[in-house]
């Protein structure tokens, strides 16, 4: 089947033609005349097969009568992160090239100034995140009781990032006469929960299994130690020693790990680029720019990147970090062997992660094999970056001094335990002269009793100034009846009491 055949204007299959597709994937096949037809849909579809183009193509048909007008648009798409919206408004200028559609997008990090400039002139279509929406809205400067179309697109993403409160009162804001497409790759309860409140009479599109991975994609994982350095060892030969590696993304869960893999990497004269959500809008469509032109062939990134973005030439995606949630690990492995091309996901697993990995296992029904080699990793001379911080601070106090320690540090040099000379070899120390005997320390005088003070009951048993003498001697030093030793208070007469 082509795209002639599935009820599109002419407008948009001259814009379908010029990007050089003929034939709709599975996905639009099925969903495209679903919304010609007006009705809601409940897409479900493993990311890569062209979702985007599924609602966007009978959108752009649709659009082509009527007209916006001032702060009320006229359809709305929800996207979860600032990447997917800003590439869900490239494919409407794609394909809309031929059609005077005004597209607003409303996403954080651009002011508030321009993006209501935009929304005073009337806008057909509105690409937005929920948060930044919602801001425009109550503020007034926004009216969604115009809205004919509503697309919630990437919804499990949604519910990751805990989006879910916000979509439900965006949906409260729209018409209830309102058509809804609702495009997910992963059905958990919550999502079941919200299709069923919001969306009347669905049709569902279902193209394959939810959570799945595409076929096209070899994936494996490779064993690695507990420690931090150990894993930037692996990732930097498994990079080296990759086949056909033409670009990778490498995923890590926190953006903490995501700086750290990134300064590693690019000390060890690899081209990489980061991406997280800590960063300011410019520069992470900056680096999402140079890593879609080629310029940085590596791009280190945490699950902001995961989701929907269209990248269609990444050979090889490398989790750094094995995801929490198994949906999650899905979307990462989609990045690579999109549109019938092959691709490569591999894994790098720690003994914490194997729980993580049999959860993921379980829920895409396959198996993930180990790939094959030895892939025990051997410290890097002179890599002081990923040496243990503990070791690091021990070789700064010692003055720079590898010298192994006893225990566990003895494991971390690099001379093997039998190489090492025993105590029967070793060269014995050279004999240290002996010591003379210390003359007798003289006894020193006593100190003249100052003026006023209250003069000693024996002197000659007042220790000198110096090391005391040892309790033993100096009661062996005292005659019997002799009560010179004792402190003053005790010596006073005790009375008895009156009448005893």
């Amino acid at each position: 089947m082509s795209f002639s055949n599935l009820g599109l204007s002419e407008k948009v299959l001259a814009a379908v033609a010029a990007t050089g597709y003929t034939t709709p994937t599975p996905i639009q096949e099925q969903a495209i005349p679903h919304v010609l037809a007006r009705k809601d849909v409940l897409g479900i579809a493993q990311t890569g097969t062209g979702k985007t183009a599924a609602f966007v193509l009978p959108m752009l048909t649709i659009l082509e009568k009527g007209r916006a007008r001032a702060r009320m648009p006229r359809t709305l798409i929800l996207e979860p992160t600032r990447e997917l919206a800003a590439q869900v408004k490239e494919n409407f200028d794609r394909y809309g090239a031929g059609q005077k559609l005004n597209v607003a997008l409303l996403i954080g990090g651009v002011s508030f100034g321009d993006q209501d400039a935009k929304l005073t002139r009337g806008v057909d279509v509105l690409i937005a995140t929920p948060g930044r929406l919602l801001d425009h809205t109550e503020r007034g400067g926004l009216l969604l009781t115009g809205v004919e179309l509503l697309v919630i697109d990437e919804a499990d993403r949604m519910l990751d990032m805990g989006f879910i409160p916000d979509i439900e009162r965006i949906c409260k804001l729209v018409p209830f006469t309102r058509q809804t497409l609702f495009f997910t790759a992963t059905m958990p309860p919550e999502i079941r929960r919200i299709t069923e409140t919001f969306l009347h009479n669905p049709q569902k599109v279902e193209v394959s299994k939810p959570a799945t991975t595409a076929v096209t994609v070899t994936q494996s994982q490779v064993p690695a130690g507990k420690k931090a350095h150990e894993k930037r060892e692996l990732l930097r030969r498994l990079l080296r020693e990759a086949k056909d590696l033409k670009n990778a993304i490498i995923f890590c869960n926190r953006k903490r790990e995501v700086a750290i893999v990134h300064k590693s990497l690019q000390k060890h004269g690899f081209s990489v680029g980061a991406l997280h959500g800590d960063m300011d809008q410019p520069a992470r469509m900056a680096a999402l720019e140079q890593f879609r032109k080629g310029e940085l062939p590596l791009l280190v990134a945490s699950d902001v990147a995961a989701r929907g973005l269209d990248i269609p030439e990444v050979s090889h995606v490398f989790n750094f970090d094995v995801p929490h949630h198994p949906d999650d690990y899905v979307h990462r492995v989609g990045r690579t062997g999109r549109a019938g091309r092959s691709g490569t996901a591999i894994s790098i697993v720690t003994p914490l992660d194997q729980k993580s990995m049999v959860a993921i296992e379980k829920l895409i029904g396959q198996s993930i094999p180990r790939a094959e080699g030895d892939y025990e990793v051997h410290a890097e001379a002179g890599d002081a970056t990923d040496r243990p911080r503990e070791q690091r601070g021990r070789e700064r106090s010692r003055g720079g001094r590898g010298k192994p320690q006893r225990g566990r540090d003895r494991e971390r040099s690099h001379e093997p335990r039998e190489a090492r000379p025993s105590a029967e070899a070793r060269p014995a120390p050279e004999a240290r002269p002996a010591r003379e005997p210390r003359p007798p320390r003289e006894a020193r005088p006593s100190p003249e009793p100052r003026h006023g003070s209250r003069p000693q009951a024996n002197a000659s048993h007042v220790p000198s100034i110096g090391r005391p003498e040892p309790r033993r001697q100096r009661e062996a030093d005292t005659e019997p009846g002799d009560h010179s030793h004792l402190p003053a208070f005790l010596l006073r007469p005790v009375r008895s009491p009156a009448g005893a």
